[in-house]
């Protein structure tokens, strides 16, 4: 059996600190995930806000250096925190990636303080709706017509709480 060169074998992807210099692939990601995708400038900007977590999971490879194959922001109010946006490669879903950086995410949040955590998803999105009945959330509410559809029409949000303290 052939064994693959260590420099060649594909790395796990590992969470860090999001930081400006992905905001070009957070951008494109998100822009993949959702019908209005955020703008490079968008990320940038919520990245450097000192009331977000920013959490990306980046694997380095020789060939294409640095690749962030998913991240989640969260916007922090006093005790709170609201999920702003959470996305993942669409090649890399399936994977288990989600799970491990919402894990994360929900422990760096409760090293900072926060108690309690919000997300709005939308009706019809039954992986993120399966990911976050898994970690613990709970529907709270609903929002008619929130989101817009790529075809123009409109779909309901369901706003989810976690407790986390």
């Amino acid at each position: 059996m052939f064994a693959w060169p260590s420099f060649l074998r594909r790395k796990a992807a590992s969470i860090t600190r999001m930081q400006t210099k992905h905001s070009g692939a957070a951008a494109r990601l998100h822009a993949l995930s959702f019908a209005r995708g955020w703008s490079e400038e968008e990320m940038a900007a919520l990245i450097l806000d000192p009331q977000v977590e920013a959490q990306a999971l980046v694997r380095s490879t020789l060939l294409r250096g640095q690749t962030v194959d998913g991240f989640v922001l969260s916007r922090l109010a006093a005790d709170e925190a609201e999920i702003l946006t959470i996305a993942i490669d669409p090649d890399q879903r399936g994977q288990g990636l989600g799970r491990k950086l919402l894990s994360n995410h929900l422990a760096r949040l409760g090293a900072r303080g926060i108690t309690v955590l919000f997300l709005e998803v939308e009706q019809d999105n039954t992986l993120a709706r399966a990911l976050y009945d898994r970690a613990g959330f709970v529907e709270v509410g609903r929002r008619p017509a929130y989101y817009t559809k790529p075809d123009g029409t409109r779909s309901e949000a369901l706003v989810l709480k976690r407790d986390l303290g």
